[in-house]
């Protein structure tokens, strides 16, 4: 019988074999590459001394194809908890090291369990993913694995808060993975997400392209709008983790944490008053609207890179985390078309599970038109938009800056879609249509018919214009709370989200609504 010393010792060198990681050479090539291991990754994010790991000794039960004498440190997952910037988080982080990281039955139920503990606690869980796919070897048991994680953590989601970390390949069925979580940062260099590889792609469709074109960070951030953040490689996606995570509460029956600022939120912004061109056509940037009337300039912007008509991201006023969403006018007019709605609602419907109130500055002149967008269906893409506001129950401020027009002014939240409060500038252009397109429609017969159709159209146009292109039909009609002075914009702000802080207490608006699973939304 051993002695406890030498069960102790047998400990040691058992976890110590586990812990050794790959060769000292293997891992510099690793470094050389601009990645770190699992183990430096997990050691970098949370906050020193404080990770606790689960599962180290975890180890799976396959003995085909010489898998009896595979040894897998930790199943090639390194999966715990700790704090991050003093609040507690799960993470689980993929070993690229160990049989390159591939997806097992026992990987997978170690990656279940630190979903199912993270909602158990409340605690937002973060995915570090790297890893070379399913492990074959295993057959159905990897198989049946991918669905009980897919299962887990969508009975997760809208729980707790879900980020991957896109830092090696990740293609194939494992794919849905990340995609299903909250936020994608992706490493630019070495992320890699498809459902299918180049050599895949090849043999089953004759296709010739390589693994960044197919995979990489444009597929996804630019084109698919399936990447919410950009990193430049695993440190920096680490920080932009940790910086999203310091808006969000730890699960949704908190709100967003608050922070102390310094910044006065009645300040003033003179530059707002003439940042508006006198030309309707005339674009101006967003973003410094939004960095003039948020706590310190400060904006964490998501899918940037997508539909860029339309900017989505976070912000605090007074120290409370809220929700941006806005038009671009820089690109597109900020028009809103498929990809700019889908961007809209699911980031609306993410603030709204997590307590965030959203605040949204309008110039929109309307939503895309013409067949492409027609059969590709905007009408359904657009209505999601149109879903997420009504179904919202958080806080909703909207300031109209200046066109709101047609089907956006919803879009873009107004008060019969359920805004709380609806100020407008006086440069504001609320009405059904532009004074050009209404003209053209009621007096066309009138133009045609005129001896001189140029003046009477622009006649025509001045009238309309003159009666309705202004925030003051919709501000004596109620649909508009103020028409302010735009450098009072953030003290508006700021009162309207005082006064709402407390509008889901004894969950009223809940219980004002009928019973239902969920709304049927047009996916």
């Amino acid at each position: 019988m051993a002695t406890s010393e030498e069960l102790i010792e047998e400990y040691k060198r058992k976890r110590g074999k586990i812990l050794q990681m790959a060769a000292p050479e293997a891992i510099e090539k690793r470094h050389q590459g601009g990645q770190l291991t699992a183990r430096e990754r997990i050691d970098y994010f949370f906050d020193a001394g404080t990770f606790t790991e689960i599962g180290l000794f975890t180890k799976h039960r396959t003995t085909a194809f010489g898998m009896d004498k595979r040894e897998i440190p930790a199943e090639g997952v390194v999966t715990g908890f700790g704090k991050v910037n003093g609040r507690n988080v799960v993470a689980f982080a993929e070993d690229y090291m160990a049989m390159a990281g591939t997806f097992g039955e026992y990987h997978g139920l170690k990656e279940i369990r630190a979903i199912e503990f993270a909602k158990e606690k409340g605690w937002p869980i973060v995915g570090m993913n790297d890893s070379g796919g399913a492990r074959l070897q295993e057959g159905m048991d990897t198989l049946e694995a991918y669905g009980w994680l897919f299962r887990s953590q969508i009975l997760a989601s809208g729980v707790i808060p879900q980020i991957a970390l896109l830092m090696g390949p990740c293609l194939g069925g494992q794919a849905y993975h990340p995609i299903m979580q909250d936020f994608l940062i992706q490493c630019q260099d070495t992320g890699f997400m498809g459902i299918a590889g180049p050599a895949f792609v090849k043999t089953q469709l004759g296709e010739e392209i390589s693994l960044q074109e197919l995979s990489g960070w444009r597929a996804h951030a630019v084109k698919s709008g399936q990447t919410h953040i950009v990193a430049k490689d695993d440190k920096d996606a680490l920080d932009k983790a940790k910086e999203l995570l310091s808006f969000l509460p730890a699960n949704n029956r908190e709100k967003p944490p608050c922070i102390k600022t310094k910044d006065n939120p009645e300040r003033a912004v003179p530059e707002l008053n003439t940042i508006i061109p006198d030309q309707p056509t005339q674009p101006y940037d967003m973003y410094q609207v939004i960095n003039h009337i948020v706590d310190d300039g400060y904006f964490f912007e998501t899918m940037k890179d997508h539909a860029r008509s339309v900017i989505t991201g976070f912000a605090r006023f007074n120290g409370r985390p809220v929700g941006i969403w806005t038009n671009q006018p820089k690109r597109a007019a900020g028009i809103i078309n498929i990809d700019a709605a889908d961007k809209g609602a699911r980031f609306v419907r993410f603030c709204d599970l997590f307590n965030i109130p959203v605040v949204t500055l309008q110039d929109c002149p309307g939503y895309m038109i013409g067949s492409d967008q027609d059969w590709k269906g905007i009408l359904r893409h657009g209505a999601k938009l149109l879903f997420a506001w009504a179904d919202a129950t958080v806080p909703l401020v909207s300031v109209i800056l200046r066109k709101s027009y047609a089907g956006a002014h919803y879009g873009m939240l107004d008060k019969g879609i359920g805004a709380d409060f609806v100020f407008a500038w006086p440069t504001a252009r609320i009405t059904i249509v532009g004074a050009e397109t209404a003209a053209s429609v009621i007096f066309a017969r009138e133009i045609k018919e005129s001896e001189n159709p140029k003046e009477t159209r622009a006649r025509r146009i001045a009238e309309y214009s003159q009666l309705y292109e202004n925030p003051y039909r919709a501000a004596e009609r109620g649909y508009v709370d103020d028409v302010i002075m735009p450098s009072d914009t953030r003290k508006v702000i700021n009162r309207a989200l005082d006064i709402l802080e407390d509008k889901n207490k004894d969950n009223k608006a809940f219980n004002a609504r009928p019973w239902r699973k969920y709304s049927n939304i047009n996916l």
